[in-house]
């Protein structure tokens, strides 16, 4: 076979030897490697009937294309490895303690608690940290990831241990196993009355594949129909033979909502974590660690709540979280509270960052500003130049029946936002396992944490994407962009509710029946105190109109605080009305909900029938 020749060119033959390129790499890097010019590459690709030019980033399928034509093994370095090698460029060493075994001091264990959903996972943290966090979760499922520290006193000494809070649902089992990588003991918890569950099955696998001791917590002891000797006896089918039975796992009998027997739980974790782990990092090295969760506070910036793995991090040092980087400008605990450093096992909510990491990023301290500019920058353009790499036809949810049976389409691009990180890579992982058959593949071009933006709707808008926001709504001019464009935004508050309408669509059984119309928008600008009707909103409306006894949500930053309200009272001046027109000022009231703030937005729709086909 001779080797292809482009205008008179003879290109190399591979002969079988392997070029290594990194994900998104452009025909100009494959030339390089090969030492041929990039535009008899260019040539090469016409003949195989694809259009692209030099530069541009090209999907590995692609490369791979070209590689057999010309006889070469193409390898794709792995992202892990491509953040190596980066790493090694600038002689840092991540993952690895320095010094010998002097330099090692104990540290606390980390600890993640696992189970099925409504086992009782976020009320044993509660009760652990004496607060409570589930009023505030959409569908009483914990959506977001944190990372408490308590103290507990076992054999008359204080023993620290961190928690890392995952989600339980089966959705988070992404987040669920990042958890267990991060982490040195898992808690299983496993409902007295209910017993071992599939999802408790599937925990247990992820702690038994991230290779961590599990304690036992037999949680709603107090429940009528409890019976932990049952849970015992499940749970020896899996390989956990409690200590009682001549077995090396400790179960502990709980009531998270009575708070019984917590402290024999932590016992527990201190005494597994002595046994058979040997717990020690060293303490004077520069930090390094992985950002457990992250998102966009309208008044301190990019926040991410990081772990420390080893060394010490300080207020002022120069750290890179993956394609983000910043001095660090302070640091507060899981209370809330200032501190100036954050030793091994310790987490603590970092404020300086350049813009926000994705929940699972490593992060290490660097020496100077510029050393951390250029990793960040360097890890930035390797992301941008995959996205670019990926392209598609523009369509909806409700014509991709359609798309597929006529062959238009072979994959749903996807752009999600969300208000953290660890929400939005949860809904990733659960979207890229659906099961649709061979007809089309689901691809998420972009993710990232806050608002909708221009930006997005001009990434969907080139690559044919469905936008999906996930507790945060379009900011600025995005939503008319998005009219204009055609592109199809979608909004949910529960996770599952986004899962379930993409696998209807995939499997042509998408038919709504009702559609939200958005009236009109209206932005706070005054807040009055009224003594029989709690707060009055005093505002301009910006767009369209605002109807009496229409539903509304209200957002801040944009992120939604509250769904389902209603306009309750409107006023102009001192007279009741039924609507007020954009560019209009007037007084809203919503009815008994008054936890409202200047610069909030009032935004009223109703739920109008949507015809089927």
């Amino acid at each position: 076979m001779q080797a292809p020749s482009v205008g008179g060119v003879m290109l190399p033959r591979g002969n079988g030897q392997a070029v290594r390129l990194s994900r998104g790499a452009s025909l100009t890097d494959f030339a390089e490697k090969i030492n041929a010019n990039p535009a008899s590459l260019v040539g090469v690709m016409m003949n195989l009937g694809e259009m692209v030019t030099a530069t541009q980033s090209v999907p590995d399928e692609t490369l791979k294309l070209l590689a057999d034509e010309m006889n070469f093994v193409l390898e794709i370095v792995s992202p892990e490895e491509e953040d190596r090698e980066l790493l090694e460029s600038f002689d840092i060493e991540f993952g690895e303690d320095e010094g010998g075994e002097e330099a090692l001091m104990a540290r606390p264990p980390v600890v993640t608690v696992m189970g099925h959903v409504d086992h009782g996972k976020t009320r044993l943290l509660d009760a652990i940290r004496k607060t409570n966090v589930i009023a505030g979760e959409a569908g009483g499922i914990t959506q977001h990831i944190g990372a408490y520290q308590v103290s507990s006193e076992v054999n008359g000494e204080d023993r620290k241990i961190t928690f890392i809070d995952t989600p339980g649902h089966e959705a988070f089992t992404a987040m669920r196993a990042r958890g267990a990588k991060s982490t040195d003991i898992a808690i299983l918890v496993v409902a007295a009355n209910d017993g071992v569950m599939p999802q408790t099955i599937e925990a247990l696998n992820h702690a038994k594949a991230a290779d961590v001791p599990i304690v036992v917590a037999v949680n709603k002891i107090d429940v009528e129909g409890a019976d932990p000797t049952k849970v015992r006896g499940q749970l020896t089918e899996f390989g956990l033979v409690a200590e009682e039975y001549g077995g090396d796992t400790m179960f502990v009998d709980i009531s998270a909502k009575q708070g019984l027997n917590i402290e024999s739980l932590l016992e527990a974790v201190v005494l597994t974590a002595d046994a058979s782990l040997d717990l020690r990092a060293n303490p004077e090295q520069d930090a390094q660690g992985i950002a457990i969760e992250s998102h966009l506070d309208k008044g301190r910036g990019a926040v991410a709540t990081v772990l420390v793995q080893r060394g010490t991090l300080r207020v002022g040092d120069t750290m890179v979280v993956g394609d983000a980087y910043g001095r660090v400008r302070a640091m507060l605990d899981d209370k809330g509270e200032n501190v100036s450093e954050a030793g091994p096992s310790t987490p603590v909510l970092v404020l300086g960052l350049t813009n926000v990491p994705g929940a699972g990023d490593n992060f290490l301290v660097v020496d100077e500003d510029r050393t951390a500019r250029q990793i960040a920058e360097k890890r930035a353009a390797r992301e941008r130049n995959v996205r670019f790499a990926r392209k598609g036809v523009r369509f909806s949810l409700e014509n991709l029946d359609e798309a597929l049976k006529a062959g238009l389409v072979q994959e749903l691009n996807l752009i999600i936002k969300g208000d953290a990180s660890g929400s939005v890579e949860a809904l990733e992982s659960s979207l890229l396992q659906l099961d649709v058959g061979e007809e089309v593949d689901i691809r998420v071009l972009h993710r990232g944490v806050g608002a909708v933006t221009e930006s997005d709707i001009d990434l969907a808008t080139g690559s044919d994407a469905i936008v999906i926001g996930f507790n945060v709504r379009a900011a600025g001019r995005a939503a008319q962009m998005a009219d204009r464009e055609g592109v199809d935004v979608r909004y949910y508050s529960v996770i599952y509710q986004a899962i379930e309408e993409i696998e209807a669509a995939l499997k042509g059984m998408l038919k709504p029946e009702y559609e939200e119309v958005e009236l009109g928008t209206a932005e706070i600008r005054e807040i009055f105190r009224s003594s029989k009707l709690g707060n009055i909103a005093g505002v301009l409306v910006r767009s369209g109109e605002v109807k009496r006894n229409t539903k509304a949500r209200l957002i801040r930053d944009g992120k939604v605080i509250a769904e389902g309200l209603n306009i309750s009272g409107l006023r102009r001046f001192k007279d009741d009305v039924t609507e007020i027109r954009e560019g209009f000022e007037g007084g809203i009231n919503l009815g008994n909900f008054n936890d409202i703030k200047i610069d909030d937005v009032i935004a009223t729709y109703e739920m109008r029938e949507k015809p089927r086909g």
